[in-house]
């Protein structure tokens, strides 16, 4: 009898994933479903990004490359680095990993011994838990509000650190509510990170998607100390539209950077080779195709406030960042439906609607929808969540 290892018994599939898969294997069955799963943009990767793919291996850059990226690619981000965030690093401090997932999963791994405290804001992404958990660490979950944006409160962060917490994860624009965290905020947090000497991840994927005038700010540029204790995370899949090319970054203090070069080396090794390519391409050529994505999401983020509010016993705070708004339905909950997860799986079953239950994200009166898609689509998924709700 095959008997499976204690940590990965700890650790759940993740919710947007198994719904999304779902919805698609319906979809391939010629159902009719509406998706508000999707965590990337509905847009094609930018013709300049896919030429410099296909140049790659045109070429024949085909091979294994160095394991924590290649020179280009990493020059890529220390530019990118120091126009777009103001933050000067070396080449040393920078990986190159498979995604922004991949990177996070790598510093958990480095930096977490038995028994660490990770705090982490609620609700989260849905992986932070589960990697915290693989590397034999401790989530400590800090609770934000919707009547606060879901913005953190600093001094709710302070007083869970203890003797034990090793790591801070701040995730601004965030996934799942996409709320934008002020600068006095970051900056309070990032206090509390040096004054205790404890690493903060921020987390910035989707730092290019703000709307109403939010500002993004990273925790590294306020000053050296800072800097020194942070290790600031980003990815090429949300910006170019490119999640399934797989290139994630990292940079930050060498000793890690070096440590998760290590781990790399004896787990993934490079990253392709012909996405480290296009991914150079996408950071180092022309933006345009950035703004173009963002004036699309603003208009949709518009059209899918102006029709939440059209559906009754839903609250939902306005997202500031990212392509995602969190619903609550806390008021149709407690009788056929004890929770998001099984509201959500009803929707699929029933109303052919593929919505993210958020009790993964540790928020489990939520749902969370992406307006990733099109206004037609998403006027026609709010539809039916309305009438939907409307037999609870």
């Amino acid at each position: 009898m095959i008997t499976l290892s204690e940590r990965i018994k700890k650790v759940g599939a993740s919710p947007t994933l198994a719904i999304t898969a779902k919805a698609k294997k319906m979809k391939s069955e010629g159902i009719d479903v509406v998706s508000f799963g999707a965590g990337e943009p509905d847009f094609d990767t930018p013709v300049h990004i896919k030429n410099a793919g296909i140049d790659a291996i045109n070429k024949g850059f085909t091979k294994y490359t160095a394991t924590s990226g290649i020179p280009e690619l990493k020059d890529a981000v220390v530019e990118k680095f120091k126009r777009d965030n103001k933050i000067d690093y070396k080449q040393e401090e920078v990986i190159i990993s498979c995604g922004a997932k991949h990177v996070l999963y790598n510093i958990f791994q480095v930096l977490c011994n038995e028994g660490d405290e990770v705090i982490i804001p609620s609700p989260f992404w849905v992986s932070y838990e589960e990697m915290v958990k693989l590397a034999g660490a401790k989530a400590v979950i800090v609770e934000t509000l919707e009547k606060d944006n879901f913005i953190p409160d600093p001094k709710k962060i302070e007083n869970a650190c203890t003797a034990k917490t090793k790591v801070i994860i701040l995730n601004s624009p965030n996934n799942p509510t996409g709320s934008v965290y002020p600068e006095n905020v970051i900056r309070a947090v990032a206090d509390i990170a040096v004054k205790k000497d404890i690493i903060l991840i921020s987390d910035e994927v989707y730092e290019t998607i703000m709307y109403d005038g939010a500002k993004h700010f990273s925790p590294a540029a306020f000053g050296p100390e800072y800097k020194s204790h942070t290790i600031t995370v980003n990815a090429v899949s949300k910006t170019y539209s490119m999640t399934g090319w797989r290139i994630g970054y990292a940079a930050g203090p060498k000793d890690v950077i070096s440590a998760m070069g290590r781990l790399q080396d004896h787990s993934t090794s490079n990253p392709t080779s012909i996405a480290q390519k296009a991914a150079a391409e996408a950071i180092k050529g022309p933006q345009d195709s950035v703004s173009l994505m963002f004036q699309a999401f603003d208009k949709r983020k518009a059209f899918t406030a102006e029709k939440l509010k059209q559906i009754p016993g839903i609250t939902f705070s306005d997202p500031k960042g990212a392509f995602y708004v969190m619903i609550n339905i806390g008021k149709f909950l407690g009788g056929k439906y004890k929770n998001a997860t099984e509201m959500a799986q009803a929707l699929l079953d029933e109303a052919n609607l593929a919505i993210i239950p958020c009790c993964g994200f540790g928020a489990p009166a939520y749902l969370r929808m992406s307006f990733a898609i099109s206004e037609k689509e998403i006027e026609k998924g709010l539809d039916r969540l309305k009438v939907f709700l409307g037999k609870v």
